[in-house]
């Protein structure tokens, strides 16, 4: 039965403080890496202005506010003795480039298939408690942001390149149309500047969620692989 989980020691509205992680338990899911495909989309138009063009790094978002999804496919992972091989997560989010700091308000969705010790180290990575990777190329993790939720539900991902899609529940929906054609690089912070990307267009980007509620088509996305470790920092 897929169930709603919230981030441990977090405050969200309507839920009060649940307890927060000992470094007993952080410590048993070091070290991780994981590594696998990455496909986003948001309601910027193609090619997003955040994203690096040809080594010039971007800038504010298109409309000023950002809404998009975010997911991740693992094909290889561990987090001290667990296996994430095969592992799934996506984000929704929310940030308004305005708002000082330009926090995040987001929510994490973790594969339903996950089981205890799988869905805890994926939260630690994934929200940055872990450290590594996250610290330096997730802003939710490094900008003071709010979480609203972490909610474990079936997750569906087809990240063949140009023509990728993903699901999760029934709150987010991401469907991609075609691959931008660019002669300049096109890279993104969030699977890292260093690795090969691709701007795509998304079709469909619809999330429904508490306060985030959008659906959009015609929009930019990008494709990318990824390979997070808790020795990147």
């Amino acid at each position: 039965m897929p169930f709603t989980r919230l981030s441990l020691g977090r405050v969200v509205p309507g839920h009060g403080i649940l307890r927060r992680d000992t470094a007993a338990t952080m410590a048993a899911y070091l070290p991780w890496q994981i590594s696998g495909s990455y496909l986003e989309a948001c309601n910027c138009e193609a090619i997003c202005p955040c994203r690096a063009i040809g080594g010039r790094k971007g800038g504010r978002s298109t409309e000023g506010v950002c809404l998009g999804s975010l997911s991740w496919q693992i094909d290889e992972g561990t987090a001290g003795q667990v296996d994430l091989a095969g592992q799934r997560a996506v984000l929704a989010l929310r940030y308004d480039d305005d708002e000082p700091g330009s926090p995040w308000d987001f929510f994490l969705y973790i594969d339903e298939r996950s089981d205890r010790r799988q869905l805890e180290a994926l939260e630690g990575i994934f929200l940055g408690r872990l450290g590594g990777t996250p610290e330096v190329q997730f802003p939710w993790v490094w900008k003071g942001s709010r979480l609203r939720g972490v909610r474990q539900v079936a997750i569906e991902i087809d990240h063949t390149p140009g023509r990728g899609w993903f699901r999760a529940g029934s709150q987010v929906t991401v469907r991609v149309r075609e691959p931008v054609a660019d002669p300049e690089t096109v890279t993104c912070v969030i699977p890292g500047h260093h690795q090969q990307g691709r701007e795509v267009i998304a079709d469909q980007l619809a999330v429904t969620d508490g306060a985030l509620q959008f659906e959009l088509t015609g929009k930019c996305g990008y494709e990318s692989s990824f390979a997070y470790s808790s020795n990147d920092a």
